[in-house]
């Protein structure tokens, strides 16, 4: 029985799951738009929200650890020079969560856009 248990799961086991977040992250932090499916962008507001918070404090601890959480550097370079600055008197809510109206033809999923906000 899952309790009291709020971890959103996806249907994956946690290996495939952090990679899917961290491949999504890494999108959105280039791309600082993007558009997934609805159930994606909230796991996915929460995991990059906190990367954020890790940017704003522009030290080299900070740094090391988005390198872990990410797999490219252009991704981190982006998060500490340019993203980390714009929110810095910001404590939170760095995020937008729009849902489309149009489901995804296939599958009939809800489609989402998931953006910074300025």
């Amino acid at each position: 029985m899952r309790h009291q248990k709020k971890k959103i799961t996806l249907d994956r086991k946690s290996a495939s799951r952090n990679a899917l977040l961290a491949n999504l992250a890494e999108s959105l932090i280039l791309y600082e738009k993007i558009i997934t499916t609805k159930a994606k962008a909230k796991a996915l507001k929460s995991f990059v929200e906190k990367l954020v918070t890790i940017a704003k404090k522009n030290t080299l601890s900070a740094r090391r650890a988005l390198i872990k959480e990410l797999y490219t550097n252009n991704s981190v370079k982006k998060l500490m020079d340019v993203l980390g600055p714009r929110y810095v008197g910001k404590k939170g809510g760095y995020t937008r969560l729009i849902l489309v109206s149009d489901i995804r033809t296939g599958d009939g999923a809800e489609k989402a856009i998931v953006e910074f906000v300025k």
